[in-house]
């Protein structure tokens, strides 16, 4: 039997030993990185109550398309790395550790794959944070899934010159978001490309803090 892609990876973790009492931040990286990749953000996003989870893509890839190519083209990967989002919550949780404890960010790939794993799987998680990602699925796609977030902040971030993610479709996501009862912020920066800038690690800290005191 084959497996999913994504099913086995391991899961690198830093900062505060996971247990009760912890906050979380799940930290989903890019294509064609790996998880010390997105790690280098628990650096300046530092905080002491957080244990910080990435997990690694086979072939350091969650789907082989664009996020915006026909979802088709993008499985099986696209659903085995969205099932090893649910699982890898799934054991924090038995950790004793509630999901407002738990922050999703992801960059880029990573930013589209945490954003489409929380508006298929709506919840209140301490918060969303997507560096330069977006929902996925091809233009026309209808985001109209069951539940909502009960005001989880949802913080988005791109560049208006990203050649991967159309400031279109950030503008879509963030529309998908407040519909579903989410307090969302969405910034973007002129001329910037394709990183994480200054002032979106000061609302990920500020984001950090008020789920550490949750």
């Amino acid at each position: 039997m084959t497996l999913p892609p994504s099913a086995g990876q391991p899961v690198t973790a830093r900062g505060r030993p996971l247990g009760e009492g912890s906050a979380v931040m799940v930290m989903i990286h890019g294509r064609n990185a790996g998880p010390n990749n997105i790690l280098d953000l628990a650096t300046p996003l530092a905080h002491p109550d957080f244990t910080y989870l990435a997990p690694a893509a086979a072939g350091r890839t969650w789907y082989p398309h664009s996020f915006m190519a026909d979802r088709a083209s993008n499985e099986p990967g696209l659903s085995s790395a969205l099932a090893m989002i649910g699982t890898l919550i799934a054991e924090v949780g038995t950790r004793g550790i509630p999901k407002r404890r738990i922050i999703l960010l992801g960059f880029s790939q990573g930013g589209c794959l945490a954003s489409e794993f929380m508006a298929r799987q709506p919840d209140r998680y301490g918060a969303l944070i997507a560096f330069s990602g977006g929902l996925i699925g091809e233009p026309g796609t209808r985001w109209e899934h069951p539940g909502g977030f009960d005001g989880m902040p949802v913080f988005l971030g791109c560049s208006d010159v990203d050649g991967h993610v159309p400031k279109a479709r950030l503008d879509e996501s963030a529309a998908v978001f407040e519909r579903m009862g989410a307090a969302v912020t969405e910034r973007i920066y002129p001329g910037m490309g394709h990183l994480v800038n200054d002032d979106e690690l000061t609302w990920a800290r500020d984001l950090m803090s008020r789920v550490a005191v949750s």
